[in-house]
């Protein structure tokens, strides 16, 4: 007698109902990429640490103890202290609010502003897209972190301005990107159906265009984040970041520069964690564009 056999002559029966077909999909696709996968959860661990930093950090980040400079990794203070006696390992966790929201909003606003700029420029073309296009090139030919930097010396020293300065950074390669996506979609026949029944131009891009670009918004995304954590790092190192007391990364490296030869570990803790942030999120990048790339998916996807 089977299993089920058993618990129907008891009295009762069991059912197990199978995992949704997304559940399903999505524990193949860690099962085949244990890299994105780890790489998600390392970035999940890390936003989850900025979000509860108040519970978790054991000191208050601004708490100064002139006795305990410099002390170094203790089982008291984890990852020592700093040149005026605060717990580093309660500024790392503060320090990743500010990196993290910074770098996470930046890229979202600058991705957002780039691809609305290409879709718009794309599919009206004529005058709009010639002169859109020759900004972007203009805004493109000056490298990315000087261009940062002029934007951040422009409008003050916060970390509201670096979040500025780097999604108009990000915007222009976004642009260029969405315009092909633009390009490519507005020649498909359904496209041309629904432009030569009266639709409007903004109800084709929304109806038809954004479906097709999510994927690459997303992919663009996931790989700028990167870079915009290393920009944010090194605006905040020359002091146009996050000012004091407010804790950051990127000035928790350049307050331990300093001290260097008395508390290596100032220097080698924010470097190693915006290293490894840096990592995991490139490597969840290339994650999710292999997932959302049709050679890799089997086919491609058309949604209309």
């Amino acid at each position: 007698m089977t299993s089920r056999e058993t618990s129907v002559a008891l009295g009762f029966e069991y059912y197990i109902a199978p995992l949704p077909s997304r559940w399903r999909r999505s524990l193949r696709l860690a099962r085949q990429n244990p890299v994105g996968t780890l790489s998600l959860v390392v970035v999940l661990g890390l936003l989850l640490s900025a979000v509860f930093a108040g519970q978790l950090a054991p000191y208050s980040p601004t708490a100064v103890a002139t006795g305990l400079r410099l002390e170094g990794p203790s089982g008291e203070h984890l990852l020592g202290t700093d040149q005026l006696g605060r717990d580093v390992l309660s500024r790392m966790l503060y320090g990743a609010r500010v990196s993290l929201r910074v770098s996470f909003l930046s890229v979202g606003i600058g991705t957002l502003a780039g691809a609305v700029i290409g879709m718009i420029s794309g599919y009206f073309g004529g005058w709009l897209d010639l002169i859109v296009q020759r900004v972007m090139d203009i805004v493109m030919s000056i490298p990315a972190f000087l261009f940062a930097l002029v934007i951040v010396a422009a409008l003050g020293t916060s970390s509201t301005n670096v979040l500025i300065a780097i999604a108009v950074v990000l915007i222009p390669g976004t642009s260029r990107v969405m315009r092909a996506v633009v390009l490519q979609v507005r020649s498909r026949a359904y496209v041309e159906a629904a432009s030569a029944s009266g639709a409007s131009g903004m109800r084709v891009i929304a109806r038809h265009i954004v479906p097709n670009a999510i994927d690459e918004m997303l992919i663009l995304a996931s790989v700028a984040l990167g870079a915009a954590i290393i920009i944010e790092a090194a605006l905040s190192f020359l002091g146009l970041g996050a000012q004091p007391p407010e804790a950051s990364w990127g000035k928790m490296l350049a307050e331990g520069r300093g001290v260097y030869e008395k508390g290596p570990h100032m220097v080698w803790i924010p470097s190693i964690v915006i290293s490894v942030t840096v990592l995991a999120v490139n490597m969840l990048g290339d994650s999710v564009r292999d997932i959302l790339d049709p050679k890799v998916r089997g086919g491609s996807e058309t949604r209309f």
